[in-house]
């Protein structure tokens, strides 16, 4: 069970490493509609995807379901971790308030 529970931790880094890539995408120009679509940032992205939804489902067979949503939370925490060191975004009073509601939530939950 444990190693099952490290694999959905590390698919929410990897969701959240492909949700800054589709970001990434978004923020470029683009020759066209298609490449909007068909480049490799948007094409590993949905990669990534595809990926944490396998080991997910392999994880979830043996984790019980209440560690899913507290593991998963995780996720926004890592989305705005990368945020800031990769896309240098600035971290507003919003953002830090909410990321802290997460993680206080995911303390409670799990005592």
């Amino acid at each position: 069970m444990n190693y099952c529970m490290l694999i959905m931790f590390g698919c929410t880094f990897l969701t959240a490493v492909s949700q800054l890539l589709l970001k990434q995408s978004a923020n470029l120009p683009h020759k066209s509609f298609l490449y909007e679509y068909l480049n490799w940032r948007v094409i590993l992205a949905y990669f990534i995807f595809v990926l944490v939804l396998l080991l997910n489902t392999y994880a979830f067979t043996r984790v019980p379901l209440k560690y899913g949503s507290i593991i998963d939370g995780f996720t926004y925490v890592f989305v705005l971790l990368l945020s800031v060191c990769l896309l240098k975004e600035k971290v507003t009073k919003p953002k830090l308030i909410g990321n802290l509601i997460i993680i206080a939530g995911v303390i409670i939950y799990a005592l």
